[in-house]
């Protein structure tokens, strides 16, 4: 044999084809994580102004219009008010002005970021410096000592993520990538489903009692995680059951070079470029995380949304995967020539 043919005898048109796919996707990793984090920029950052009647509107309108517009500036009535909502995450920041001083006091929740509450902090300090003002940093909601970056909310869930789609990646090299029958994929939802329970009670017990990384209740962690990992691996089977084998690239592409940097963890939405920031939230990663920084510093709330989108995930890939299943065994026990 010449070596022409040694090279084709070891390396597969579909090897050859896998190999550029895995070039591709490495590739696209690079591009997702340099063009999400290289440069973080504060952009319409939501941001409550509590103020007297006869300035608010004037100091919204300078705070609106900041060069690169880096705040959402929106008036509210009075303090309380405008505590709740940075409580419930409807805003990252609140500057309460002193009508009797020069000293105004701003309000940031670091537990729902740490680098986006360094940002609002310098964008407030800036803007008052500038009207010969100071402001006094008061945090509602402040990063444990353990989490002190508030990264662990966001390791956890890449956890979650990589167990979810290495269980339906193992599931598939097991017994093939697509289920024979219906009866087959409905046999690897359940046992994904074990497996998902068991990865959220673990990962819970890990991050919270063992390391003292994240506050929150465990329960609530454990029952996120269970739902992360069910909705990665049930998209991941049902991309298994798209592609066969190419289906964990696929997944892989999804979950990891577009989800995580987009998830909000390093750098939290207001500071991602808008085409990350607008994906994040409808991704596992980024709900995930939203869900469980809720869970550990704002008793949970507003959750409801990125557990709808987790859920989402979850029943359209576990119906794909039982439907493809269907169609497969119906083609398998369809009679030759008919």
């Amino acid at each position: 044999m010449t070596f022409v043919d040694e090279v084709k005898s070891a390396v597969t048109v579909r090897a050859a084809l896998l190999v550029i796919g895995v070039l591709g996707l490495m590739v696209a990793f690079i591009t997702s994580y340099a063009g999400a984090f290289h440069h973080p920029k504060p952009k319409d950052i939501p941001f409550a102004l509590v103020a007297p009647a006869q300035v608010s509107g004037q100091l919204a309108q300078q705070l609106g219009a900041l060069p690169g517009g880096p705040l959402d500036v929106r008036t509210v009535k009075d303090e309380a008010d405008a505590t709740r909502q940075l409580r419930d995450r409807s805003v990252d920041g609140v500057l309460v002005v002193d009508p009797r001083g020069t000293t105004d006091r701003l309000l940031v929740a670091s537990g729902g970021g740490a680098s986006l509450a360094q940002a609002v902090e310098a964008i407030a300090t800036g803007a008052e410096k500038a009207q010969q003002r100071t402001v006094k940093v008061i945090d509602l909601a402040p990063a444990s000592a353990g989490d002190s970056r508030t990264l662990s909310s966001f390791y956890l869930v890449v956890g979650w993520c990589v167990g979810g789609y290495l269980c339906a990646a193992i599931l598939a090299i097991s017994a093939g990538a697509r289920p024979a029958n219906t009866h087959r994929a409905l046999i690897r939802l359940a046992v994904l489903a074990v497996y998902a329970i068991a990865a959220g009670l673990l990962g819970s017990l890990v991050i919270g009692p063992v390391l003292g990384a994240l506050p929150g209740s465990y329960i609530g962690l454990a029952g996120l995680g269970a739902l992360v990992v069910f909705a990665v691996g049930a998209t991941t089977l049902a991309f298994q059951g798209l592609a066969g084998v190419v289906g964990i690239g696929l997944a892989i592409l999804v979950i990891v070079v577009l989800g995580n940097p987009s998830a909000g963890g390093a750098y939290p939405y207001p500071l991602l470029p808008p085409f990350w920031r607008t994906i994040g939230p409808g991704l596992p990663p980024g709900a995930g995380t939203w869900a469980a920084r809720s869970i550990a510093y704002f008793r949970g709330e507003s959750i409801s949304g990125p557990l709808q989108v987790l859920s989402i995930w979850a029943l359209l890939g576990a119906i794909i995967t039982v439907v493809l299943a269907g169609l497969n065994q119906d083609r398998d026990e369809k009679p030759a020539g008919s």
